[in-house]
């Protein structure tokens, strides 16, 4: 569990986050959501320690990161899973040396421990038999899953996605959520998806951080969306004709 306290983030006079208090739980694929120039993106940044808080606390099941020296801070980055927007493997890698890359960085494995944990987690995502190529071989999807793979190599306790669907195609984002959703309740893991894709709120939202101008505005699960009376949230999820249809179907639904 992820706990963030009063936090406060500004950029020499310029407010960015105020007074943002939430809680990410284990075991479930927790969403933040906003415009954008909202701050979900200053927000992530400051959980995984890019950035540093003006003010307030992150506790990573009860210890403060905040306050943490340096070398604490490295030992906590190895219970960390990052998978970025761009997949970011290295060309020059191939996909099983990819996964391995932070095995070889951080662990103490031997050479066939560490290429048999990363033929298990390519397993895992859908991808045995693609270690011998390289990431210019394989589509945009398969690099997602390769990203993922790397990202649970060492079997984080908390896993972070800056939009993993973005430029993916629906029927792939469906792919990438799908295993989002089952590794973080194989693991247990803490999982934070920072995302603008709502087809991801609508059907891993297990729970939703809603950011607007700097604060949260609102909080809850995928079921809550649809009953939900913040404007600004409803602005951003039912922008397009589709949800604002079945938003409509939901209210009639309640007699509204």
């Amino acid at each position: 569990m992820i706990e963030i306290k009063h936090l406060y983030k500004s950029f020499e006079d310029k407010d960015v986050l105020m007074d943002i208090n939430a809680t990410f739980d284990a075991g479930k694929t927790n969403l933040i959501i906003g415009q954008s120039g909202s701050g979900k993106t200053v927000l992530m940044k400051n959980i995984v320690g890019l950035f540093t808080p003006t003010s307030g606390e992150i506790l990573y099941d009860g210890r403060n990161y905040v306050q943490m020296s340096k070398h604490e801070k490295v030992d906590m980055r190895r219970e960390m899973g990052m998978i970025f927007q761009s997949a970011a493997l290295f060309d020059s890698l191939s996909v099983l040396e990819n996964v391995m890359f932070p095995l070889d960085m951080f662990s103490s494995m031997t050479l066939r421990e560490r290429t048999r944990r990363a033929e298990e987690c390519l397993d895992r995502v859908n991808l045995n038999g693609a270690g011998a190529k390289y990431p210019g071989e394989i589509s945009g999807g398969m690099q997602k899953r390769v990203a993922i793979a790397r990202a649970i190599a060492l079997n984080p306790k908390y896993l972070f996605c800056d939009e993993p669907n973005s430029g993916l195609d629906p029927k792939t984002s469906l792919v990438i959520d799908e295993l989002l959703h089952g590794i973080t309740e194989e693991f247990g893991m803490t999982t934070i998806i920072n995302t603008h894709d709502m087809n991801s709120v609508m059907g891993i939202g297990d729970k939703i951080i809603f950011i607007c101008k700097g604060r949260k505005e609102w909080e809850g699960d995928k079921t809550m969306v649809m009953s939900a009376t913040n404007e600004n949230l409803n602005d951003l999820v039912f922008a397009s004709e589709l949800f604002k249809k079945v938003k409509r179907v939901e209210m009639q639904s309640k007699g509204f």
